[in-house]
């Protein structure tokens, strides 16, 4: 055992530290272990203050306003000790809404030429009373990455952000389809996208334009409580529209919108997740040839793809409409995508089971593709029985490739 002497001679040695180090050393703890260190000593009354990275909550806080006076005066106190932060995580919880807004002057007062990474997530927040991000946050030279959850983002005058990498905007309210479109192509260094809309947000299409673009994650929710909106009036002429030659992964949970367009052929796109690309109102008439030449110029645009997962109503418009849709005459279309001929290696199809539609989805990928080494099928039955036989029904279908493995998971 070290004796007290020892100890408090240890302990003297770390608050000899120059801030700097200290801080740097802090910057690894969670904001609420960081806060803590002011209770030390004298020496560590103020240090934490000067921490680059900040990750706070509201809900840690006694009330909002308790919150509110606590940011306003570490942000007055970096300003003071021209301390700048190049981390800020905050999670925001107004439940009344009286409750003062806040983000806009928050913002602007951390949009310094250090910070590299911003998170707001605001909940419980009612649509008509939404944060407003401020036209400083566009023009940060050194923002890498960024992610706005549930705030209202006005028109831009000006996009400046040329080390954004990785950008996510989650149940916004926007100014318009132009000024969402602006925000998402002005970055060119953009790597990484996430949109997860709902209804409403103001935008009509999506146009999701970038030279860098390698990843792109959409999804289109209905919106709860004072978001509801009826799927019936989810709004006519909606759409989703990609113009990214360099995209690698896509994964696409946009089943509202009417139209879903890739503008080039994107021969670098390699994975796939395409499982709720298409609703049922896709498919509503077999007749309705825009809306089938949609849904094949979808499929013609990832001709390169090797991975896919999909659900088996993402081929509904494929189905021969020259059969009737008996449980023994379901048959899909001899109009085959070009990625099965050439490059597809691997599928998923989530939500099997044994019935006539996903088993002729099975047949036809194993039938038509070329270089399959693995149909993977995320199958749940209550009877083991059910299984095998399946199983049994699967491994009996002839394949095109002869290295194809089928697996159930």
């Amino acid at each position: 055992m070290y004796d007290e002497s020892y100890i408090r001679a240890k302990e003297d040695m770390i608050s000899k530290l120059p801030d700097s180090l200290l801080c740097q050393i802090l910057s690894y703890l969670p904001t609420k272990d960081t806060v803590g260190t002011s209770v030390l000593s004298h020496r560590w009354k103020s240090v934490w203050l000067l921490v680059p990275n900040l990750d706070l909550s509201s809900s840690e806080f006694p009330d909002y306003n308790a919150f509110v006076s606590f940011m306003d005066r570490l942000l007055a106190f970096s300003r003071e000790e021209n301390s700048l932060l190049y981390k800020l995580k905050l999670s925001i919880q107004k439940e009344d809404e009286k409750d003062q807004s806040c983000v806009t002057r928050w913002i602007d007062s951390v949009a310094n030429p250090k910070l590299k990474h911003l998170d707001i997530e605001c909940t419980l927040a009612n649509r008509k009373f939404l944060e407003v991000i401020p036209q400083s946050l566009y023009v940060c030279d050194t923002l890498v990455s960024l992610r706005l959850h549930r705030v209202s983002l006005g028109e831009l005058e000006s996009v400046s952000l040329p080390c954004l990498k990785t950008m996510r905007l989650e149940h916004n309210v926007y100014a318009s389809d132009a000024s969402l479109e602006l925000l998402i192509s002005s970055p060119p260094a953009l790597e990484d996208l996430s949109v997860v809309r709902m209804v409403p947000d103001n935008v009509k299409v999506l146009r999701v334009r970038s030279q860098s673009l390698t990843r792109f994650h959409v999804d289109y929710l209905l919106g709860e409580g004072d978001d509801y909106v009826d799927a019936l009036v989810r709004g006519e002429g909606s759409g989703v529209l990609i113009d990214a030659p360099r995209l690698k992964y896509l994964k696409f949970d946009d089943d509202l919108s009417d139209s879903k367009i890739i503008t080039t052929n994107t021969v670098s796109l390699e994975k796939v997740n395409v499982a709720f690309v298409f609703g049922e109102h896709d498919f509503i008439d077999v007749v309705d040839l825009p809306k089938k030449n949609m849904v094949r110029g979808f499929f013609n645009s990832i001709s390169g793809v090797k991975e896919m997962k999909i659900s088996s109503h993402t081929m509904e418009d494929y189905y021969d409409p020259s059969r009737e849709e008996e449980a023994e005459d379901i048959r899909l279309s001899s109009v085959v995508p070009p990625c099965l001929m050439s490059s597809l290696e691997s599928v998923k199809i989530k939500r099997f089971n044994r019935g006539p539609v996903n088993m002729e989805v099975a047949r036809y990928f194993l039938e038509n593709s070329l270089v399959l080494k693995k149909l993977v099928l995320d199958f749940r039955c209550s009877v083991v029985e059910e299984g095998f036989y399946m199983l049994r029904d699967l491994l009996a279908l002839p394949r095109r490739s002869s290295s194809c493995q089928v697996l159930l998971c």
